[in-house]
């Protein structure tokens, strides 16, 4: 019997960048169903990217979460490098994955708060360290 049918790796990506613009801002998956009307299931089905999310319902999810539909799409497979060459690179998955967890969310929360850049210098230093990354 064939298995369902996976999920389209854009609506796994736009699923993604609606779960971390929410954990960005604070909101759990009820306050934002309940904003859009749906439930947090729906929510949860949304963000693993297992459904696809109407043009319309993107754009109030963009409004709810104050940010351009342009936001869900950003780094996107298959879109191209815009102006490749021309000013910073493109963030690397592994930099939205992390602050897609609540843990790198937290971490980096905390960390953009300390003033000292010594103290900032020392913690990279330490984790580096606990990762065994020598470099």
């Amino acid at each position: 019997m064939p298995s369902k049918k996976a999920p389209n790796p854009i609506d796994i990506h736009v699923g993604s960048r609606v779960r971390l613009r929410r954990m960005m801002l604070g909101m759990s998956q009820e306050k934002l169903g309940e904003a859009l009307g749906i439930t947090f299931q729906q929510i949860q089905k949304y963000e693993k990217g297992t459904n696809r999310i109407g043009a319309s319902r993107l754009q109030h999810i963009a409004t709810v979460l104050k940010v351009p539909v342009a936001f869900f799409f950003e780094d996107a497979p298959g879109t191209p490098d815009e102006g490749e060459g021309f000013g910073e690179t493109r963030p690397t998955s592994y930099v939205v994955d992390f602050l897609s967890s609540s843990e790198g969310l937290s971490l980096n929360k905390a960390f953009v708060r300390i003033e000292d850049p010594k103290v900032r210098r020392r913690i990279v230093d330490l984790v580096k360290s606990l990762a065994g990354d020598d470099s």
